[in-house]
């Protein structure tokens, strides 16, 4: 874009002289001075963007704009003129800001790491989850606040409950680990990655034995829910649709409730971003006879099939 010198305008500049012609003479001089002050760096302005016009034009059509040293010298002799200030008139936060809202790192780190959607992508095959929720459980004691931890496979996701208590700590942490990552049995055999957000349960020890196993830790940044969206919407689901409607009596309560609602979040329940299908169906046949309702939890949890014909 070629920057054109300002066109001036008859009428407007003799109604300012009119205007100055008619303030005392030592004011009138002042004013003068000033606005021959001020027109002095319009000026440098306008010669710094024409030559700035005439670099950007030699250089047209390549996809990268490299300068010759003739050019920086050329563009440096025309901005020392106008000084740095004038030069870079936009604020290092404001670029910043620009950058942070369309998702793209600073300059020494943007492409030195994987962006989060092509990591899940590459590894989604051997990718899962973990995370914690509480519940308010009512005992003899009162109000008791138990913690349950639950991991996921994301590809399939497929949940299994972990553990809950009330006194979760270290050494719990440790056989949730060593349960979970068993050669035999262990939920998270032939995974690569897990997900753990920055819960000071996932312990040092916690990560190392997982890391032993052959399952590496991902840790998230802090306040950054939307990273870990599948295990947060299971949550969701797990109290909105179940836990939040009960009053749940004891320990023995809590496990059983948890318990129906997982096997319904496998069995029954559809998934959107799984077109609606169910993770594990018990008939693999649909059947073309009457609809019938299955209840869970007192008719908390229902599911319509039709039998066979």
């Amino acid at each position: 874009m070629i920057a054109n010198r300002p066109r001036l305008d008859p009428e407007r500049s003799l109604g300012h002289a009119c205007a100055v012609d008619s303030l005392p003479p030592p004011l009138a001089f002042l004013v003068l001075v000033i606005a021959g002050w001020v027109n002095r760096q319009q000026q440098a302005v306008i010669d710094y963007l024409l030559e700035e016009n005439r670099v950007l034009r030699v250089a047209h059509g390549s996809r990268r704009l490299l300068l010759t040293d003739d050019q920086r010298r050329r563009l440096a002799v025309k901005g020392k003129v106008l000084g740095r200030r004038r030069l870079a008139p936009i604020a290092r936060n404001t670029i910043k800001g620009i950058l942070k809202d369309h998702g793209i790192e600073p300059a020494p780190r943007r492409g030195a790491k994987m962006p989060w959607k092509t990591f899940l992508a590459a590894h989604w095959d051997g990718l899962a989850a973990a995370d914690f929720f509480t519940v308010e459980v009512l005992t003899l004691r009162g109000l008791v606040r138990y913690v349950v931890l639950f991991v996921m496979k994301l590809k399939t996701r497929t949940v299994e409950i972990a553990g809950m208590t009330c006194q979760p700590d270290e050494t719990w942490m440790m056989q949730i680990a060593r349960n979970v990552t068993a050669a035999g049995d262990g939920f998270l055999r032939g995974m690569s990655h897990i997900i753990l957000d920055r819960d000071p349960l996932y312990t040092a020890i916690f990560r190392r034995l997982l890391r032993d196993s052959g399952v590496k830790p991902l840790v998230l940044p802090a306040w950054s829910p939307n990273l870990n969206a599948f295990a947060e919407r299971f949550v969701g689901s797990a109290k909105s649709e179940c836990l939040h409607r009960m009053v749940l009596l004891g320990e023995r309560h809590l496990q059983a409730a948890v318990r129906e609602f997982v096997r319904h979040y496998h069995e029954e329940r559809p998934h959107q971003s799984l077109k609606n299908e169910l993770l594990t169906p018990q008939t693999a046949v649909i059947g073309t006879g009457h609809v019938k309702c299955r209840e869970r939890l007192g008719g908390l949890l229902k599911s319509y099939h039709r039998e066979a014909a």
